[in-house]
């Protein structure tokens, strides 16, 4: 299939978004979301090795996440509902260190987001529930998973909160660190 996919790298140059072709009729739709060729072509040859599929209801906050070492690339969809998704650059010697992303992903837009390792990771349910699918490149390690605070003012993430609801926060969330105590990438 000929230009099934657009890669456009986003304001973080190593963060691309990819636009699938979507080929739909009466029946329905079909669209490819990952071929490695393409994406090897794009400046993306990450080697998946574990996907991870989550549910969450409106107003949920995931994240943000990272694995100081295994670190992982992520490749990040939504299939069903709406969410704004983050990437913060947390490499110290990056041009775009503490910078960060954001995007809304859905079911609709069917865009999907590449999270290279050395990134933090989350998103914020907008939807009333959603379906969020992602490949990474390294396995899920407890052992060295991070959390660096949502709403950490050093880092100034503009999220798009539903007024009048709470924010909905794990406990592992809700107790990351601040950026400027958080064990990074060098």
């Amino acid at each position: 299939m000929p230009d099934c996919m657009r890669f456009t790298p986003t304001s973080i140059p190593d963060v691309i978004l990819i636009e699938p072709k979507v080929f739909g009729d009466a029946r329905g739709f079909m669209m490819e979301t990952y071929q490695a060729q393409r994406f090897a072509e794009a400046g993306i040859s990450a080697n998946f090795v574990q996907d991870n599929h989550s549910g969450s209801c409106q107003g949920t906050l995931r994240g943000l996440h990272y694995q100081i070492q295994q670190a992982q690339g992520k490749l990040v969809r939504v299939i069903a509902g709406e969410v704004y998704d983050v990437a913060v650059d947390l490499r110290r010697s990056s041009p775009t260190f503490r910078k960060w992303i954001g995007m809304t992903l859905s079911a609709e837009n069917k865009r999907q987001l590449w999270v290279p390792p050395g990134f933090g990771h989350g998103f914020y349910v907008l939807s009333e529930w959603a379906e969020f699918h992602y490949k990474v490149t390294d396995f899920y390690a407890p052992q060295w998973e991070r959390t660096i605070l949502w709403d950490d003012p050093a880092l100034g993430i503009s999220w798009p909160l539903i007024e009048g609801q709470a924010v909905l926060l794990s406990p592992k969330d809700a107790q990351g660190q601040r950026l400027a105590e958080a064990e990074l990438y060098d």
